[in-house]
């Protein structure tokens, strides 16, 4: 019995600290700058994190702060940094920032926009979180240049800041 309480003492001992460092690794919090990069998508060039995953802007935030933390922030993870973030393949470096978020962390921004990655992409490249309404305000990825990306549909059906298509005339011809 002795010997059981020992081997359950030092596996405990062993396990937390390994528990502590994958919860850093997850966040980001690595003790570098996070990177962002450009990749070709469905959209797209699109702003990346550097494992590839789309990073997203929220139309609810102003004035480079983040209106998503609790469980916006479980949905919409923010991308944060412990260091300067790093800009690579394309992307670019003067447009880089940080903000603090309210509990003290780092949140990486482009154009001063905070910059998040959604959970249900799960592989690089996806963009399941593109146009997503949730939390009060819709979500898109970035472009290079700093500004939200469109579905390409929705531009050519009078979407963003096109004017919208000429209504058919009557038999559903349009002119």
């Amino acid at each position: 019995m002795k010997r059981l309480l020992l081997s359950i003492e030092a596996l405990a001992a062993t396990s937390f600290p390994a528990v502590g460092l994958n919860s850093a690794v997850a966040a980001g919090n690595t003790g570098r700058g996070a990177t962002v990069a450009v990749a070709g998508s469905d959209l797209g060039r699109i702003l990346v994190n550097g494992s590839g995953r789309t990073l997203y802007l929220f139309e609810k935030d102003t004035h480079g702060k983040s209106a998503c933390a609790g469980q916006c922030a479980g949905f919409w993870p923010p991308l944060l940094a412990s260091g300067k973030p790093l800009a690579t393949a394309g992307a670019k470096a003067s447009l880089l920032g940080t903000i603090k978020r309210a509990d003290g962390r780092l949140q990486v921004t482009y154009n001063h926009h905070p910059l998040y990655t959604f959970v249900k992409d799960t592989k690089k490249g996806q963009t399941n979180g593109e146009e997503v309404n949730a939390f009060g305000a819709e979500w898109y990825a970035l472009s290079p240049a700093g500004g939200k990306v469109e579905k390409k549909n929705d531009a050519q059906n009078g979407g963003g800041d096109q004017p919208p298509a000429p209504a058919p005339a009557p038999g559903g011809y349009s002119y």
